[in-house]
């Protein structure tokens, strides 16, 4: 019976914290970080404050799960788009397809790219990409360069530079910008780094 109400008090637990996930991205998205309080924050999720606080130390911190939440969803996008059976260079540009229309998705933009810099800082941010979609990035570019797909070029520079294009790409995107015009580039930038043939 004890083990029967354990499993019931964490199902209740995962329900709230979801919702306060779920809550909290829709607010952020709409009325940023800044905009967005506590009392909002809990009256969407339907909870009280003491439920925000047992499962979040503050707004930060709730506001930090839904990063790493969308980051994990980016880079499972990116994973599934680009499977172990393709070739190193494909994987990359089907990767970075998967990539901007990942970051389509509506808000997801401002939220990982504007407002997650300005609250969390760079470096928090780097870290949480650097488990997520920079992770995916950076083993494409690894496996890559193992079968001399791409020139061997410092790994941690390339990545972060090409991955600062792609950022670039979907805030442009995001702001009415061609995408076609964005692919093309960032096609030119991949075929660029490709090893010459020996």
């Amino acid at each position: 019976m004890q083990d029967g109400k354990r499993r019931t008090n964490k199902e209740r637990s995962e329900t709230t914290r979801a919702a306060l996930l779920e809550a909290a991205r829709k607010l952020f998205i709409e009325h940023s970080y800044a905009g967005t309080g506590t009392p909002e924050l809990v009256a969407a999720a339907e909870v009280t404050r003491g439920a925000l606080y047992h499962h979040f130390a503050d707004k930060q911190a709730l506001f930090r799960a839904v990063v790493e939440a969308e980051s994990r969803a980016v880079a499972e996008e990116i994973e599934r788009a680009a499977p172990e059976d393709l070739s190193p260079l494909d994987a990359l540009l089907k990767g970075g397809e998967a990539f901007l229309a990942a970051m389509a998705i509506p808000g997801r933009t401002r939220l990982l790219l504007i407002d997650a810099p300005a609250v969390l800082g760079r470096r928090e941010l780097h870290a949480i990409d650097a488990l997520h979609g920079g992770r995916t990035l950076r083993e494409g570019l690894s496996a890559a360069m193992r079968v001399n797909a791409l020139r061997a070029l410092p790994l941690d520079a390339t990545a972060q530079l090409l991955g600062a294009a792609y950022d670039r790409a979907a805030l442009a995107i995001e702001g009415g910008a061609d995408p076609a015009e964005w692919r093309v580039v960032l096609k030119a930038l991949i075929d660029g780094l490709a090893a010459a043939p020996a």
